[in-house]
Order: C-alpha cells, then sequence, then structure tokens
C-alpha cells in the first residue's frame, strides 16, 4: 500500500513521519498527472504548488482553519489529501469531481472558485465573518503572481491591509501565469524595480563593462545576477508592506521543512501576513517543466512522451482559425489592433503576436482594463480587436458599456469558448454573452454558422465601425472548404438554408447544422416539412425574414447556445409582441436558468436536448400540438 492510500483527510496527514513527506509529494504527483493524462486538467499549477499545500494542511487544521484558492486550478492535490483520493479518477467527467473547489462537494472547499484574482477578497470577508462571530480560526488565501496583474486582487489587499487582520495571504510566484507575466507589478514581483540614479548607475558602469575586452563581460555577467539577488531580497517586502501587510519571504516553495517551519511561525501572528512562495510550475513532469503554458490546461496525453492527443477530427479550430484570418485582416489594415488578457495561445493570438508586435497587447488578467484600453485605442481610429473567453468577459460589462457602447466606438469582441466549454464546468460556460450584451445601445451581435462564416463575420465586425460582438464556440469546425476571400455580410440579414412548409426553425451559430440533420430526419420520418434559417445576427434581428415566416407558418422554433431568459429567442419573442403577433406558437430551445455542469461539450448538448436527436424529440413533441 502506497502512504497516499493512507490519507483519507488532512489529520492522517499530520500522523505521517517528517521524513516521508517528500514521499507523499511524490505520489500526489504521480495521481495528479496519470489523472490529467486521462481526462485533461490543469496540470502544470498543481504540480507546482504540491509541497506547499502538504505544508498547509500538516500546519493548519481545514476546514475550521479556512483555505481559499484563488481561480482553483491548482487545488488538485488539496482534493485528494482531503478525502477525494478515491474519486479523484472523476476528475472534470460528467457527474464526477469539479476541476474547481465547490462548496457543495466538500466542507474543505471554502468558496467556489474558477476565474482569477478574487482569493485576497473572499478571505478578507471571511476574516471579518470570523471575528464578528468571535472565532479565533486562521484564514488563507493562496494566489498566484499571474493573478496579481487583476485589479480586485489590489482592492482585496488594499481593504485587507487597512482592517489588518489575522489573514494570511500565500503568494506562489512562478514568474509565470498562463502566459508570461506582462505589466509593472509582474515585474516587481519578478525583482526588476529601479530608480532614477539606480538606473543611470547601472547604465554607466554597463557602457564602462562592455568596453572591456573578456574580463568586463564576464564582470557584466555576475553583475546582472548580483543585481537581480538584491533587488529580490528587496522590492517585494517594500509593494506589500506598503499596502500594511507583514511580508515574509521569498522562500523555496518545493522545501518542505522550510514551508512547514514558516507556516508554523506564521500560524502565530494575529495580523495580515503574506509569505512569498517561489515555485516551479510543472514541477516533477519535464515536458510540463519545459512547455508550462501547454500544460497549464491541457487535453489527455501520453505520460511517456508529453504529447497531446489529437482531438476528436472535424476542421480547424475555431480559435486557431479566428487568429489566422485576424492576420490576414492586419495585413491589409493597419488600424487593426489585438488585444488580450494574459491568454495569447488560448484566443489563437500567438501567431499574431509574433507577425505585428507593435499592434498586439496583452494586458494581463485585467479585462476591465483591455475593454477600456480597447476603447481608448478606438476613440483615436484605430479598430481592436480583444479576443476573450466569453465568461471572462463578464467581469467587464460596465466598461463594455460605459466605454465603448455609449461612445459606440468600432470596438470588436472576439468572444471565444461561447456556448458549452466541457470539462471546466459553470464558471466556464459561455452561457449568457447574449443575454448580456444584447440590450446594450449600438452593440451588434453576430454568430457564425461553420468556421467559414466566422471569417467573414469578422471582416464584417471591423468593417462596421462601431461595437460588435463575434461569439464562437470551443472547439473544431465542420471542415467546411474555406473562401479564399472575405466578404462583408449584408447587416441584419439571416440565410434560408432549407426550404419548408410546415413550420420555422431560426437556428443561432452552432445550432445550424444540427437544426439540419432534425430537420432532414423528421421529414423522412413523419413527413414534416421545415424551413431551417441561419439567423447570423441577433441583434439587429432580421425582422422582415423573421416576421413574414411568422404570418405564413404560425409556429417559430428557436434555437441557441445560451441561457434562453434575455437571449435570442426572447428577442424574437420581443419582436412579434412590437408587430402583435402574440398568436404565432413560439418553441425556444435553448440552455436552463441553472447552471449547466461540467462533461465533455457532446454530453452537454445531449443533455440538453440540443443534438440532433434531442431536436428531433422536442420538435416532433411541438408540432404535434400545433
Amino acid at each position: 500500500m502506497s502512504i497516499l492510500e493512507t490519507i483519507n483527510s488532512p489529520d492522517d496527514l499530520k500522523r505521517i513521519p517528517s521524513h516521508k513527506l517528500t514521499l507523499v509529494a511524490r505520489e500526489l504527483r504521480q495521481l495528479i498527472i496519470e489523472t490529467c493524462s486521462k481526462n485533461g486538467g490543469h496540470l502544470a499549477p498543481c504540480l507546482g504548488v504540491v509541497e506547499l499545500t502538504i505544508a498547509m494542511h500538516r500546519v493548519f487544521n481545514s476546514p475550521v482553519d479556512k483555505f481559499v484558492w484563488d481561480v482553483g486550478h491548482q487545488a488538485y492535490a488539496h482534493k485528494i489529501l482531503t478525502g477525494r483520493r478515491d474519486s479523484f479518477h472523476t476528475l472534470r467527467t460528467l457527474n464526477g469531481i469539479s476541476g474547481f473547489p465547490k462548496r457543495a462537494e466538500s466542507c474543505h472547499d471554502i468558496f467556489d472558485v474558477g476565474h482569477s484574482s478574487t482569493s485576497i477578497s473572499a478571505a478578507t470577508g471571511l476574516a471579518v465573518a470570523r471575528d464578528l462571530a468571535g472565532r479565533k480560526n486562521k484564514v488563507l488565501a493562496v494566489i498566484g503572481d499571474g493573478s496579481m496583474t487583476g485589479g480586485i486582487a489590489y482592492e482585496g489587499i488594499n481593504q485587507a491591509g487597512h482592517l489588518n487582520k489575522d489573514l494570511i495571504v500565500v503568494l506562489n510566484d512562478n514568474e509565470m501565469s498562463i502566459a508570461e507575466n506582462v505589466g509593472a507589478v509582474s515585474n516587481f514581483l519578478s525583482r526588476t524595480a529601479s530608480s532614477e540614479f539606480m538606473f543611470r548607475f547601472k547604465k554607466d558602469v554597463e557602457s564602462f563593462l562592455g568596453r572591456l575586452d573578456g574580463v568586463g563581460k564576464s564582470m557584466l555577467h555576475v553583475a546582472r545576477k548580483v543585481e537581480e539577488s538584491f533587488k529580490g531580497l528587496l522590492t517585494p517586502g517594500m509593494l506589500f508592506e506598503a499596502f500594511g501587510f507583514d511580508y515574509i519571504g521569498p522562500i523555496d516553495g518545493h522545501d518542505l521543512p522550510k514551508l512547514i517551519e514558516t507556516l508554523e511561525n506564521v500560524k502565530k501572528f494575529d495580523d495580515a501576513v503574506l509569505i512569498h512562495v517561489l515555485t516551479k510550475k510543472g514541477k516533477g513532469y519535464k515536458p510540463a517543466e519545459d512547455n508550462p503554458s501547454l500544460f497549464h490546461g491541457v487535453g489527455p496525453f501520453n505520460i511517456e512522451t508529453g504529447k497531446v492527443l489529437k482531438g476528436k477530427g472535424g476542421g480547424t479550430s475555431y480559435t486557431a482559425l479566428f487568429g489566422t484570418t485576424l492576420c490576414k485582416l492586419a495585413a491589409d489594415d493597419e488600424r487593426i489592433v489585438a488585444i488580450t488578457a494574459a491568454m495569447p495561445d488560448g484566443t489563437g493570438l500567438s501567431g499574431f503576436a509574433k507577425e505585428f508586435p507593435d499592434r498586439f497587447y496583452d494586458v494581463g488578467i485585467a479585462e476591465q482594463h483591455a475593454v477600456t484600453f480597447a476603447a481608448g485605442l478606438a476613440a483615436d481610429g484605430l479598430r481592436p480587436v480583444f479576443a476573450v473567453y466569453s465568461s471572462f468577459l463578464q467581469r467587464a460589462y460596465d466598461q463594455v458599456f460605459h466605454d465603448v457602447c455609449l461612445q459606440n466606438l468600432p470596438v470588436t469582441f472576439a468572444l471565444d469558448r461561447a456556448g458549452v466549454v466541457g470539462n471546466d464546468g459553470p464558471t466556464h460556460h459561455g452561457a449568457f454573452d447574449l443575454s448580456y450584451l444584447r440590450h446594450l445601445p449600438n452593440m451588434v451581435i453576430m454568430a457564425p454558422k461553420d468556421e467559414n462564416e466566422l471569417q467573414h463575420m469578422l471582416a464584417t465586425a471591423i468593417d462596421l465601425g462601431r461595437p460588435v460582438a463575434v461569439r464562437y464556440p470551443r472547439g473544431n469546425g465542420y471542415g467546411v472548404a474555406l473562401d479564399q476571400g472575405y466578404k462583408i455580410l449584408p447587416f441584419g440579414q439571416a440565410e434560408i438554408v432549407r426550404e419548408g412548409g410546415d413550420a420555422a426553425i431560426l437556428a443561432l451559430g452552432t445550432m445550424v447544422y444540427p437544426a439540419l440533420v432534425a430537420a432532414k430526419q423528421l421529414e423522412e420520418q413523419d413527413g414534416i416539412s421545415l424551413t431551417v434559417v441561419n439567423a447570423r445576427f441577433v441583434k439587429p434581428l432580421d425582422e422582415n425574414m423573421i416576421l413574414d415566416l411568422a404570418r405564413r407558418n404560425g409556429c417559430l422554433v428557436t434555437m441557441e447556445e445560451n441561457v434562453l431568459q434575455g437571449g435570442f429567442g426572447t428577442a424574437v419573442l420581443e419582436l412579434l409582441e412590437e408587430h402583435d403577433l402574440t398568436g404565432v406558437r413560439v418553441l425556444r430551445l435553448g440552455y436552463p436558468e441553472e447552471p449547466v455542469t461540467q462533461a465533455e461539450q457532446h454530453e452537454l448538448r445531449a443533455m440538453l436536448g440540443l443534438d440532433a436527436e434531442g431536436l428531433v424529440f422536442s420538435l416532433r413533441n411541438f408540432l404535434k400540438k400545433s
């Protein structure tokens, strides 16, 4: 029996002899690697905090002492050590354990997370609630250096330092979030600050040493190393102590005895303290150490080679096609600028960054800033394109409204991962963008039926010269032929892709092809003849086409991968009401109000009745009653 098999709770971990804790760390890494190789997951972040997690559970008393994990994608070892070892093989699968902390899953998961930079704010709230209740437990927030590029982290740390509550913030500094960290704060944490005097002095010394043959270059190399070491000891503490925190570190995040000793000492404190821990992302698995960006969030892979297993076929991914299309458009239009919030790979902009480095901006995990930054660019004549996951744009709602839409500025929002995203679950599904964008003034919303139409929609969006959102799904396209040139789509016009006389289906984006399959089956099996419309535009709707079909057929079916409340189907209902056609029967198919669980995309669509089989069932029942 392995040592890990004897650990079913943090209390069991406390009984393990100290000299065997390194073996526990090794077995934790092996289980995490084996599971992620089959299920996919956030491998590199979890491998980097194994020793830190062991030390925290060794020293503190979870769940009485409360751990808040920022983002939560680094909490796999925490899950295993808190009674979920035997169910860990179900990670990120249908009815399995979540890839993020979930309060409903375990009493050791104190706060539901999934998006970055929130842990300090939540932990501050927990600390205040504890004090109001007269309890004495400890509260810890674990936050990565990448999350420190998000503004809410500083809003939280500002209040926490001011209140000076009994709160421990653990800064996990691996000098890399999903992509290389950017910005002044990241540079500060990476020990690269300077003053005017030091800057001039350094330049003078470098110039002098550079003119010396041989020994001068060696001395210059040594001087730079000494400079980094000196500033590494000085500047991070200055930053956090200015916020009112006691600062400890930096310390080696893989040195278990040192971590345990430090946490034991800090446990005695009763004010706000920050522990700066240096870790290596992907620690213990060489492919992840060598390519932490790839293994940040990875699909199934071969453990021996580290090679990611191929997907399920189909055409090129929507993300990749977006990236190549934007590069082609930018080659002909110097006004086009691309923006990402720390996701150049995930949003398909890595190629753009290499081809147009002066027109590419990674602003860090700062979606609010990204939107207003884009608005500033647009206000001076540029055509910014902000590529962002649908669920992450939710964080910048006010900026979309106030800074872009009110001024009718030409910012294009490329909303990747619209619809169900799969195994990351409810925090990452793009289930709400139609609802939270549709009512904003001046906003145009489009969704392509396939990867070829995505090309044309992107060109159309940039050409329109106003706020536009183009939403498209995670995963591969259908493998359709790609036009070599781009055309501007007729504004606000839908497309009839199948003619029929009994009823009309208004399908949006990813629902068009399943609607075609369902319509064909119903005609062959039931003799029902259906029109299928590729809606293309959610705002503005193709009012003339929809009203004509409503009057001719007397019933409409809307299909969308968005929550039904306030979405595409709701827009159609509003249109019918405005034209006194409330007698038209309407069936709206989409997501329920309840959060959609985690599973493979095809499993979720089947659960929600949005695959071809589910559509046939719903349409048959609806049309029989018509």
